[in-house]
């Protein structure tokens, strides 16, 4: 189970003068630690505005964050409390109050863990953030036919909700998402 608390983080080794990324070590169970960097960028959807995407994860041998690695942190609660509270960072030195950031797990595994992590911390995190899951659908027309792009292709648009906390872990969102709550700021 992942315990998020804030007051338990790695430290951070650089920020970015614009806070889209920072970096921290991670100790995982053989016991070295291992650089994990954090980056949060712009969302390069038109359908979710505001939204920004957070990444994290060791780096790749081009530098790159690899969110695919299986990595077996030693206290995986106090690296995803780091990840989460540099998210808290972003969002409150933005000055746009609208944004939010999303977490997309790059397979179900993921997905899962992030769907726990969001209804096992509810209350910790419902101090911060309002969360919001996204699942994706394709209209249904009048015709019987479906929403198409125009290559032709199913047009798929997200629909963004209040997070459910009851739903089943077997029912996961597509894209996690979160913002910050006013009173939070």
């Amino acid at each position: 189970m992942i315990k998020i608390n804030f007051e338990d983080i790695f430290e951070p080794l650089e920020v970015s003068e614009d806070r889209s990324f920072t970096t921290f070590y991670s100790t995982v169970t053989a016991g070295e630690d291992v650089l994990i960097k954090v980056e949060i960028a712009p969302l390069s959807d038109p359908l979710l505005p505001d939204v920004y995407n957070l990444a994290f994860g060791p780096l790749n041998n081009k530098g790159g964050i690899d969110d695919t690695a299986n990595v077996s942190h030693r206290d995986i609660g106090k690296m995803f409390s780091t990840v989460l509270s540099f998210a808290l960072f972003f969002l409150r030195h933005n000055t746009n109050p609208n944004i939010s950031i999303g977490l997309d797990g790059s397979n179900d595994v993921r997905a899962y863990l992030y769907h726990r992590m969001f209804q096992t911390n509810r209350t910790h995190l419902d101090e911060f953030f309002s969360s919001i899951g996204v699942d994706w659908y394709v209209r249904l027309l009048r015709n019987q036919d479906i929403e198409r792009d125009e290559d032709g292709n199913a047009f798929f648009k997200p629909r963004p909700e209040p997070f459910d906390y009851k739903r089943a872990n077997h029912d996961l969102y597509r894209y996690y998402m979160f913002k910050l709550k006013k009173q939070a700021i």
